[in-house]
């Protein structure tokens, strides 16, 4: 067997994007999220091998389906198959200049900002993981994610003030820009309605997004 498939992949050539979602070929990746033959999804999915073969062979010269085992079955090879990640993103980056940019958003209070600044951080860090994974490196990160309910909109109001000031603070305090070895990291703050059960907001209202670079 090969190597454990990573746990998410991010796409970002236009020609990537669309072979994954062409017709079964997502259905494809999900049922191989484990090795399996073209034989051995055929009977699962119900669909004529000659036609998986089609989109399997499709999906491999994408990189987004890789061999793990060959093995041999009466008088042939049998190939065994698996998605080459549990999980994938479509980045901006496929869509070239169609993709969304925090500037030309404008509003900062406007959810096309989030979705933009959002949409920024996955082209980013994505490419940096690449480079850092090709030397062998981990990329540098922080993630911080929680929940939190406000009484009121004037609540709501008072924390975004309040986060504001206290990530200015954070800033002036440990950003040195004389550092001979200095390296700029980019924070992100966003906050935004929680959708409930059924993907509408709880909250009919936005909250502010802050960003600090």
């Amino acid at each position: 067997m090969g190597m454990s498939a990573s746990s998410l992949q991010v796409i970002d050539q236009a020609e990537t994007a669309a072979a994954a979602l062409r017709g079964i070929r997502g259905k494809l990746l999900s049922a191989l999220a484990e090795p399996e033959s073209a034989a051995g999804l055929s009977r699962r999915l119900g669909v004529p091998r000659q036609r998986l073969n089609y989109h399997l062979r499709a999906l491999e010269r994408c990189g987004l389906v890789e061999c793990v085992e060959e093995r041999r079955k009466g008088n042939c090879n049998e190939r065994l198959l698996r998605a080459t990640a549990r999980a994938f993103v479509i980045s901006p980056d496929a869509l070239g200049a169609l993709g969304p940019a925090p500037d030309a958003a404008g509003d900062r209070l406007s959810a096309s900002y989030v979705v933009a600044v959002a949409a920024r951080t996955i082209s980013e860090v994505s490419s940096l993981d690449a480079r850092a994974r090709s030397e062998d490196r981990r990329l540098a990160t922080l993630t911080l994610d929680s929940e939190i309910r406000f009484a009121s909109p004037e609540s709501r109001a008072a924390f975004a003030r309040d986060l504001t000031e206290c990530i200015a603070e954070l800033v002036a305090r440990y950003h040195d820009e004389a550092a001979p070895r200095g390296r700029r990291f980019r924070l992100v703050t966003i906050g935004h309605p929680r959708p409930d059960a059924a993907g509408t907001a709880t909250s009919p209202t936005v909250s502010p997004s802050v960003e600090k670079e």
